[in-house]
C-alpha cells in the first residue's frame, strides 16, 4: 500500500511566515522606490521653481531687486507660496547688498563712498506638507549695468554684544523707517561677529527704529522722543549720505530674582508691597530707568521676578523698615542666574539708619558700630552681622510668660526693685538697708530659627566696690519649644553650677539651635548700704535671617548723626550721616 505524505501544522505555519516575509520585503522595496521617486519628483519641481525665481530676479531692474520694506528695498515679497502639481511650496527670498573690497570698503582704507557694489540673492524652498526636513536653496549675484548705488544713500552698521562685550551672533534685528524713501520694515540677523552691516540705506535723520532680540535673552532698542521720555539714552539712528552710521546694542541671557519678605525671626511677612529699581537708564533729564516698578509678595512672602536684565538693583518697602538685606544691595544680578534675595522687615519708623560694614566690598561681621547725635543726645552701639534681643526696662512688672511687652518680665523673689530707679533693676530697700540678694526671671524670648548664640551683654559692667565681687550674675535657659516641661538654667560652662559674670560672657554652645531662651539675673551686695544696678541686658546671636555685616537702628530723630566703626585689625572709620527718613550707608574698612 502506497504511503501518502502531507504537511504538518508547524510546516504550514513556517511556510506561510516565509511567504509573508517575502511579500512584505517586496512591498517595502516598492514603498522605498516610490518614496525615492516622490522625493526626486519634489526636488525636480523645487529646482524648477528656484530657477524660475532666479530668472525672475535676473530680468528685473537692478534697483527693483530687493524686499518690500527691506534692505535693499525692492519689489519682491520676502515669503511667497506657490502651488505646483497640487503640491504647496514655501519660498523665502533673502537679498543683501555686497560691499566688494576691490574698490575699497565703507569705512575702510581706501573708503568706498558707493559701497553697494552688487547684490547677493538667496532663494530657499521647502514643501509645506511633505516630509521634507531641509530646504533647497539657490544663490546668485546681481550687478548693476552702470552705477553702483544711489549717492544719496549711506550705510548703517549695527553691533550687538553681551554683558562681557563679546559679540552676540544670531540676534534678530528689526528695522523700521517710515519717513525715508523707500520705507523699511524688515528683520535680519547678526553674523558671527555680532554685526549687521546694511549698505545703500536711504538717508534720514533719527529715522531708523531698531529692536534687537534673541530667544532667552534680554532685548534692547531705540526709544522715540515723547512726553514720557524727553531725552532717551538710545534715540533712533540716522543715516547720512555717503557716510557710515554705527550703533550698538547690548543683550544677554535673562535672569530671575526670588524675593522673600521675612522678619528677624525668619517668620514670613506676607502680602508686602516692594519697589525695585535698576541702575541702567533709558532716559535722562529727568532720569528714567529701564527697570523701575513695584510688586507684592504673596501669602508666603514670596515673589519671582523673571526675565530680568543684568544690572545693579535696589529695593524699598513703604510699610516697614528694612532692617537687613541678604545679600546686601545694590544687588548685582549677572546674566543667566537665579538670585535669591531676603528683605528683613521690622516695625515702620519715621527715621532709621541701616549701616553695612564691608572689607573690599564683602560684608564684615563683628565690627563695633557706634551711632551718636549731640543734637538729640542719642547714643547706641551694636555689632555688625549679629542680632540681639535687649531689655532695658522692667517697670511693667511680673507675670508675662512670652516676651511681648518689653517693660515686663516673668517672675522675681520679691527682693528686687524695678520702679524706684527708672529703667533699672536694684535690690529692694527696706527703708534702712538693701536686701542682701535677689533674682529676676525674664519672659520667654523668641530669637528665630536655628540661632547660634554669641554673647550675653549687660551694663553697667562695673559696680561700686562696696557691693563686692559677682554682684551681678546671669544664667540662661533655652529650648526648641516655647513651653517645655522645665527650664534648666545653666552657666558659662553649660552646667547649673556656674554663672555668666563680667568676665565670662560668651554664651555656651549647648544653647545653639534652641529658638527660645530666657535669662535669670542674680543681684548681691556685701554692703547693704549700697545696691548693684542693672540697666540693660542683651542676648547676641546669629541665624539665617541676620544680614551679614549690617547694623540697623530705628526710631531715630531727624538730624545729624556720627557713625564710628571699629574692628580688630582695621583702622577706625568715622562718618557723618544726615538722617531724614530711611537711610542706608556703607562703610568700607581699611586694614591697619
Amino acid at each position: 500500500m502506497r504511503n501518502k505524505h502531507g504537511f504538518t501544522l508547524i510546516e504550514a505555519v513556517v511556510s506561510i511566515a516565509i511567504f509573508v516575509l517575502f511579500i512584505m520585503g517586496i512591498y517595502g522595496g516598492i514603498q522605498l522606490v516610490l518614496k525615492i521617486v516622490y522625493s526626486s519628483r519634489i526636488r525636480i519641481i523645487e529646482t524648477a521653481l528656484l530657477n524660475e525665481q532666479i530668472e525672475l530676479v535676473r530680468n528685473m531692474s537692478f534697483f527693483d531687486v530687493g524686499i518690500i520694506n527691506g534692505s535693499p528695498a525692492g519689489l519682491l515679497d520676502r515669503d511667497v507660496t506657490v502651488i505646483r502639481n497640487g503640491i504647496t511650496f514655501n519660498i523665502t527670498r533673502t537679498i543683501r547688498n555686497i560691499d566688494d573690497p576691490y574698490d575699497g570698503t565703507v569705512g575702510g582704507d581706501p573708503a568706498d563712498t558707493a559701497p553697494a557694489d552688487y547684490k547677493f540673492v538667496d532663494m530657499s524652498i521647502i514643501c509645506s506638507n511633505c516630509t521634507q526636513q531641509q530646504a533647497l536653496s539657490m544663490q546668485t549675484y546681481i550687478a548693476p549695468k552702470f552705477l553702483e548705488g544711489d549717492p544719496t544713500h549711506g550705510a548703517l552698521f549695527i553691533e550687538v554684544f553681551d554683558a562681557t562685550a563679546q559679540p552676540v551672533s544670531g540676534a534678530t534685528v528689526h528695522i523700521t523707517a517710515t519717513t525715508t524713501d523707500p520705507q523699511y520694515d524688515f528683520y535680519d540677523t547678526t553674523d558671527s561677529d555680532g554685526m549687521l552691516r546694511l549698505v545703500d540705506m536711504a538717508g534720514g535723520v533719527a529715522s531708523y527704529h531698531i529692536t534687537v532680540t534673541k530667544a532667552g535673552y534680554t532685548s534692547d532698542m531705540t526709544v522715540d522722543v515723547n512726553e514720557e521720555q524727553s531725552n532717551p539714552v538710545k534715540q533712533p539712528a540716522s543715516v547720512i549720505a555717503q557716510s557710515v552710521t554705527a550703533i550698538s546694542f547690548s543683550i544677554d541671557k535673562v535672569s530671575t530674582i526670588d524675593v522673600s519678605t521675612i522678619n528677624a525671626l525668619c517668620q514670613v511677612v506676607p502680602n508686602t508691597a516692594v519697589s525695585i529699581r535698576g541702575s541702567k537708564l533709558s532716559g535722562t533729564n529727568p532720569e528714567t530707568y529701564k527697570v523701575d516698578t513695584s510688586f507684592t509678595t504673596d501669602a508666603s512672602g514670596l515673589y519671582i521676578l523673571s526675565n530680568m536684565i543684568w544690572d545693579n538693583y535696589s529695593f524699598s518697602v513703604l510699610a516697614y523698615d528694612v532692617i537687613g538685606i541678604i545679600p546686601d544691595v545694590p544687588l548685582l544680578l549677572t546674566p543667566d542666574t537665579a538670585q535669591s534675595l531676603s528683605l528683613l522687615l521690622g516695625t515702620n519708623t519715621a527715621h532709621s539708619l541701616l549701616i553695612t560694614v564691608t572689607d573690599d566690598g564683602q560684608p564684615l561681621a563683628g565690627a563695633t558700630v557706634t551711632v551718636s547725635s549731640t543734637s538729640n543726645g542719642f547714643f547706641n552701639s551694636d555689632i555688625s552681622g549679629v542680632g540681639s534681643i535687649s531689655q532695658t526696662d522692667w517697670s511693667g512688672g511680673s507675670g508675662q510668660e512670652i516676651f511681648s511687652d518689653e517693660t515686663r518680665y516673668y517672675d522675681d523673689n520679691s527682693a528686687v526693685d524695678v520702679l524706684t530707679s527708672s529703667g533699672n533693676i536694684m535690690l529692694l530697700n527696706t527703708g534702712s538697708a538693701y536686701i542682701n540678694s535677689g533674682w529676676l526671671e525674664s519672659s520667654v524670648i523668641d530669637v528665630g530659627v536655628l540661632p547660634q548664640y554669641v554673647s550675653l551683654e549687660w551694663s553697667p559692667l562695673f559696680q561700686s566696690p562696696l557691693v563686692g565681687a559677682d554682684a551681678v550674675l546671669f544664667q540662661l535657659a533655652s529650648s526648641a519649644s516655647s513651653s517645655p516641661e522645665t527650664w534648666e538654667y545653666l552657666g558659662s560652662d553649660g552646667t547649673n553650677a556656674t554663672y555668666y559674670n563680667d568676665i565670662l560672657q560668651e554664651i555656651h554652645s549647648i544653647h545653639d539651635g534652641d529658638r527660645y531662651m530666657r535669662y535669670k539675673v542674680f543681684l548681691h551686695t556685701d554692703d547693704t548700704s549700697v545696691s548693684p544696678t542693672l540697666s540693660d541686658v542683651s542676648a547676641v546671636y546669629t541665624n539665617s535671617c541676620i544680614a551679614p555685616g549690617q547694623v540697623y537702628m530705628g526710631s531715630l530723630t531727624e538730624g545729624d548723626y556720627s557713625v564710628i566703626v571699629s574692628a580688630n585689625g582695621y583702622q577706625t572709620k568715622t562718618i557723618d550721616v544726615p538722617v531724614s527718613g530711611d537711610i542706608r550707608v556703607a562703610v568700607e574698612m581699611v586694614a591697619e
